[in-house]
């Protein structure tokens, strides 16, 4: 009975310690979130050049 109780308290210290391990470092989350909304407002930027210019040559042929 003493022996099971060792290895049921050995397991039980291992389990906590491998469960205890340093977390991975942070990523750049901010850094990640900034890039991608700037990519965004630069397709945003050209669909709108693109939309202008359509309505632009709209105009210009119904002249």
């Amino acid at each position: 009975m003493t022996r099971k109780l060792a290895y049921i308290t050995l397991g039980a210290i291992a389990v906590l310690i491998a469960g205890c391990k340093p977390a991975d470092p942070p990523s750049n989350f901010a850094k990640t979130q900034h890039d991608a909304l700037d990519k965004a407002k630069d397709v945003e930027r050209q669909m709108q050049q693109q939309a202008q210019e359509r309505k632009q040559a709209a105009d210009d042929a119904s002249q």
